[in-house]
């Protein structure tokens, strides 16, 4: 870091990514400054500045200085850490040392020690306090470390999951024989094997992914189950929408088998299965896709030949990549918050709850990297199809898909604590 930079970290001020310290606070003070910005998206800790942003300059020593911050980050942080020491010439009086730490560190949650106990801290704005349970278990989330939707849902029981839909993906998505409806010894079985159920001593229960995908009644156990749609006319969000929908329905859908002969076998490789079998009981993808058809107006334009025609505003292959990757991906930790999908007069909008899993970015997004959130989830709808193997949805889907029907670039947007994809039925001004 120059002074330059460090200039403009002065004149910015503390925030969400910057904290000002004297070198004079004690290791644990130090410690939970750092834990908090390692289980953020990371940022600098300035020592030898006052909380005004006055500079005091480091009264220890760059060598000492550097000693005691590595000494801190090995002692009093847990996983440890080292983090990036600068130091900086401020004036022929002054140094300031630098504490870099990396937005996107890996062994979150990060702990302080405080006694003799080890506390994991937050931060929100430039305040630093104890993370709640439900916090905590997001960073385990975002590290990979812990698996949301492999965790059992209490309460429930394999009864609670629609049978006809798991029936109708062992033998017709799967193609595979699955027992008789009454043998209930033997679906446990099938469903402890196959993942769909969780064994905790005496203890069976569906989990929070074969719940959402096949629950006869998801949301009587989980708020966070569906999308809630709006249309509007204009702009920005009003008073009087145009349509609503609040779809709380299980993940997949439930198709009508094809008569023998009729279709070609979904082993044989159709990508998708309303390709070949008719709807019978649409899931919330499905749904979600039903009502951004009923609630879209066709867009006439002349092909190249000056004949009129008539489209969708949007291609059909990019708003299916842009839900299911919603449902697919969101961060189902934030209870209470369902996937939001509106309509405006010039866009559409899909915010999913949570932030991108630790190691995404939007750039790596684009470039079509791979990362799995909720893994049971994801694995069920690859084998419906909806999700490629390669994971190049996204820029294959959504951003060509967006350029070669209108030549748009769509907004990919993380922000808070929500993801937002925003695809524009024509070019704007940004």
């Amino acid at each position: 870091m120059d002074r330059i930079t460090l200039q403009e970290l002065l004149r910015e001020g503390e925030n969400a990514r910057v904290e000002f310290k004297r070198d004079d606070i004690r290791p644990e003070q130090l410690a939970r400054e750092m834990v908090a910005l390692l289980n953020a998206r990371g940022g600098h800790i300035v020592l030898g500045v006052e909380d005004d942003g006055t500079v005091a300059g480091l009264t220890r020593g760059a060598q000492k200085a550097e000693e005691w911050v590595m000494e801190t980050g090995r002692m009093h942080v847990q996983p440890s850490t080292a983090p990036v020491w600068n130091v900086v010439n401020w004036d022929e009086d002054a140094l300031v040392g630098v504490i870099s730490l990396r937005m996107y560190a890996p062994d979150k949650p990060y702990k302080a020690r405080r006694g003799s106990a080890w506390v994991t801290l937050v931060r929100t704005g430039s305040t630093v306090r104890d993370a709640t349970n439900r916090e905590e278990l997001r960073l385990y989330q975002q590290s990979g470390q812990l698996k949301y939707d492999r965790n059992p849902v209490i309460g429930s029981s394999w009864q609670n999951l629609d049978r006809v839909r798991l029936e109708n993906y062992f033998r017709v998505v799967r193609g595979q024989s699955c027992p008789a409806s009454d043998d209930r010894e033997a679906w446990t079985r099938l469903l402890v094997n196959t993942g769909l159920l969780v064994e905790i001593e005496d203890l069976t229960a569906p989990n929070i992914g074969s719940m959402l995908l096949f629950g006869s009644r998801p949301h009587f156990f989980l708020s966070q189950t569906g999308i809630n749609a709006a249309a509007y006319t204009g702009l920005q969000k009003e008073y009087d929408a145009r349509a609503r929908a609040s779809l709380k329905v299980p993940i997949v859908s439930l198709f009508a088998v094809p008569e023998e002969g009729t279709a070609p076998s979904f082993q044989e490789g159709i990508s998708t299965f309303s390709d070949y079998v008719s709807l019978s009981h649409p899931g919330v993808i499905e749904q979600a896709l039903d009502f951004v058809r009923r609630n879209t107006d066709m867009q006439a334009y002349l092909d190249r030949s000056g004949r009129r025609q008539e489209r969708w505003p949007y291609p059909y292959g990019a708003v299916r990549e842009a839900v299911v990757n919603a449902v697919a991906h969101r961060d189902y930790a934030y209870a209470e918050q369902d996937i939001e999908l509106t309509l405006y007069a010039d866009r559409l909008e899909i915010i999913s709850p949570g932030r991108l899993p630790n190691a995404m970015t939007v750039e790596k997004m684009r470039a079509g990297h791979r990362t799995a959130r909720n893994e049971l989830i994801l694995n069920v709808l690859r084998d419906y199809r909806y999700v490629e193997a390669a994971g190049l949805g996204v820029p294959r889907k959504i951003i060509a898909g967006m350029r070669d029907h209108n030549g748009t670039e769509p907004d990919l947007i993380e922000e808070d604590d929500r993801f937002i994809v925003r695809l524009w039925q024509a070019p704007h001004d940004r």
